[in-house]
């Protein structure tokens, strides 16, 4: 058989052939491209009345079929590639902060950013994903970092203040520690408020702020509970998962109640008989706040990036 039509190259074109009973062959050299409506004359013309179709897909993270869906996930930084323009779904979460010490605040969660029907070229597209901020040792934690992709950023979660310091701003903001009146605040459409620490150096640092709810301010006492802030579930990934939620702030000298996390991958603060709990990997959680015996503050959790378009 000889092709008597060829357009583009091998890899990438299409080819009509001469079939041996006088049959047409239509060949692409990609996968899934549709061919519609080819109307043969009386005298052999062949005339294609709508063009060859290739279907919008692209690469980049680790990809995945659900439903009438491809998805993209980025755990760690990537490039997303489309081989034309289109539209895609996507979540952009970034790194939370980390937990201050010493009767520190929670750190925040990593910025929430999340929209449908994103217009995209064929072009690459870097993807950033944010690491979780450290926690502190002596002092502060550290601020999440960003998550970027497809021009959308996404801040990272504030840092949790040390005892008797404030925490920092970020997609949400980290708590104060304790004796720290202010209130950090998160990003508008991205986060919540850390909230302040208790009055004196004796109370608890507050918890960091989390998607959808700000922290709880430290109080005193066995029954203090200054819990993170609760993060917002998505299912872009094809199952419901919640994603950036604020770290518990830590206890002075309280061995009670175990500051929670808030849902969402926050950490849980320290008391004097638990040490602080970092913030989950690639959900974007703040970590825990130190308390008085068990000062470190715990590390923020990486951020993540999901992309999904109809196959």
């Amino acid at each position: 058989m000889s092709s008597i039509i060829t357009a583009g190259d091998a890899t990438n074109g299409a080819s009509l052939t001469a079939g041996s009973n006088g049959s047409l062959i239509i060949r692409s050299g990609l996968v899934g491209a549709k061919v519609d409506a080819i109307t043969i004359a009386a005298d052999g013309t062949t005339t294609f009345n709508k063009p060859i179709v290739f279907p919008f897909g692209a690469t980049g993270g680790t990809i995945t079929t659900v439903g009438a869906f491809t998805i993209h996930t980025f755990t760690t930084s990537g490039t997303f590639t489309p081989n034309k323009g289109g539209l895609v779904d996507y979540l952009v979460v970034a790194g939370g902060g980390g937990g201050g010490s010493s009767g520190g605040g929670g750190g925040g969660a990593g910025g929430y950013r999340a929209a449908n029907d994103l217009a995209v070229s064929g072009q690459p597209y870097t993807v950033t994903v944010g690491a979780g901020g450290g926690g502190g040792s002596s002092s502060s934690g550290v601020k999440g970092s960003d998550s970027i992709a497809l021009a959308i950023t996404s801040i990272g979660g504030g840092f949790g203040g040390g005892g008797g310091s404030s925490g920092g701003s970020g997609g949400s903001g980290g708590g104060s520690g304790n004796g720290v009146g202010t209130v950090p605040v998160g990003t508008a459409g991205e986060g919540s408020s850390g909230a302040a620490g208790g009055g004196s150096s004796q109370f608890g640092g507050g918890g960091g702020g989390g998607k959808s709810g700000a922290g709880i301010t430290g109080g005193s006492g066995s029954v203090s509970n200054p819990s993170g802030g609760a993060g917002l579930a998505s299912s872009i990934s094809g199952s419901s998962v919640t994603y950036a939620g604020g770290g518990g702030g830590g206890h002075q000298n309280q061995s009670g109640v175990i500051p929670a996390g808030g849902s969402g991958g926050g950490g849980a603060g320290a008391t004097s008989a638990v040490n602080a709990v970092a913030g989950t990997v690639n959900r974007g959680g703040g970590g825990g706040g130190g308390s008085g015996p068990n000062t470190l503050g715990a590390a923020g959790g990486s951020g993540i990036v999901i992309i999904r378009y109809l196959t």
